[in-house]
């Protein structure tokens, strides 16, 4: 067990209220996301994309097998999420790499959350209809 522990590298990634907890595996590439493949869990190319992007990135995605956990939000959130797990844990793989994962963006947390809708307004921002009479 403690042989297969050192062979593991973690990371924490969330993105608006989406939460993965990502572990790196040596492997042939293969992505399980909540005991599915990745296929069935994002269901866009686009969503495959932005998962699979910082082992792209570091020419890492053949070495890898990535096994997460994801929870809350949608599969756009999950996605983002994935990305900055995945980076984290590469990051925690080899130091070295951090530079090429900051310089493409990947290693910053998205800050952006869906703003709270505020009591008598019919949105976050929008106002119900003004009346002058």
């Amino acid at each position: 067990m403690a042989i297969a522990a050192a062979n593991q590298f973690y990371g924490t990634g969330r993105r608006k209220t989406s939460t993965a907890r990502v572990f790196l595996r040596p492997g042939k590439g293969q992505i399980i996301i909540n005991k599915q493949p990745i296929e069935k869990s994002f269901p866009t190319e686009t969503l495959r994309l932005i998962v699979r992007q910082p082992l792209v990135l570091t020419e890492t995605l053949e070495q890898f097998d990535v096994l997460a956990t994801t929870a809350g939000g949608g599969v756009a959130g999950q996605a983002g999420a994935m990305r900055l797990g995945i980076a984290r844990a590469l990051m925690e793989f080899n130091a070295e790499l951090r530079s090429t994962l900051r310089k493409a963006g990947l290693v910053t947390r998205d800050p952006r959350m869906k703003e709270r809708k505020k009591y008598g307004m019919a949105g976050a921002r929008k106002r119900f209809q003004f009346s002058k009479r």
